[in-house]
């Protein structure tokens, strides 16, 4: 990639690649955020953040109306534990510390703190997604149902005709007692099924498969917008920091097919 440093080169809706000498933390309280890194696409929504270390090259878009927060430590100062690019979750004291920083309001939290709760928000490449479970007994019966079998094919309303329920009524209870829709719910459970299996060292499209998506560039654009990333680049990050399977051989690279869209 052509690497800048011009800063002035940074716009409203982007800018081209370029490194920066400091620690950069990229954030977007609001909206959509695309970063380009040599490991890959990484699409940032709140609560996910990017650190990249010093030296990384990136480039970025943003969407229309998104606000995009960065925070900048020094090398010298600050040790990153994250040897290449790495998203995380921020919990919601550390996002109100950025959002105050913006306002001038966080002069209390000086960089030592605010590095020190940055660097300890979670892993985004170990996050589930969150489930919460619903309480009604027709609700609790698919959701029970699709823990167990996430490939499983059937639409809220041939849920709801199994189960002697409206379908109206079957969404209703989704949406009230989870907060996310049917859908939204079903596939959270199956991206979190398909954690397991990526780490594993499944093909991506035997993947998709197995938890239930019907084409395996679904599984990745479904993957890209929760994770931030495709499971290609989430597979690339595990092996990079976890061991083999004991008692599993991993397959050759050049055994395994190039997937469209990974």
């Amino acid at each position: 990639m052509t690497q800048t440093t011009d800063e002035d080169l940074i716009t409203a809706t982007g800018h081209p690649t370029h490194a920066h000498d400091y620690h950069q933390l990229l954030y977007a309280p609001l909206g959509r955020i695309t970063v380009t890194t040599p490991d890959g696409e990484h699409e940032l929504t709140s609560p996910l953040a990017l650190w990249l270390p010093a030296g990384t090259p990136h480039s970025a878009r943003f969407d229309p109306e998104s606000l995009v927060l960065a925070e900048s430590f020094d090398p010298a100062l600050h040790r990153l534990p994250f040897a290449r690019t790495t998203a995380v979750h921020l919990d919601g004291a550390a996002r109100r510390h950025l959002l105050a920083r913006t306002r001038g309001e966080g002069a209390e939290v000086d960089d030592a703190v605010m590095f020190a709760a940055l660097t300890c928000a979670r892993n985004h490449r170990d996050a589930r997604l969150p489930l919460p479970r619903p309480t009604s007994e027709a609700a609790r019966a698919v959701a029970g149902t699709l823990l167990r079998s996430p490939d499983d094919q059937r639409t809220a309303t041939e849920w709801a005709e199994s189960l002697y329920v409206s379908a109206t009524s079957l969404r209703r209870a989704f949406r009230a007692e989870t907060g996310i829709a049917f859908s939204e719910w079903r596939t959270r459970v199956r991206l979190n099924h398909s954690l397991a299996l990526l780490s594993r060292g499944h093909q991506v499209g035997a993947v998709a498969a197995k938890v239930g998506f019907t084409s395996t560039n679904g599984y990745i654009l479904a993957f890209r917008r929760h994770f931030g990333r495709t499971p290609g680049v989430w597979i690339k990050e595990h092996e990079g920091r976890s061991p083999a399977p004991s008692g599993r051989a991993r397959s050759a690279p050049s055994a395994r097919k190039p997937v469209a869209g990974e």
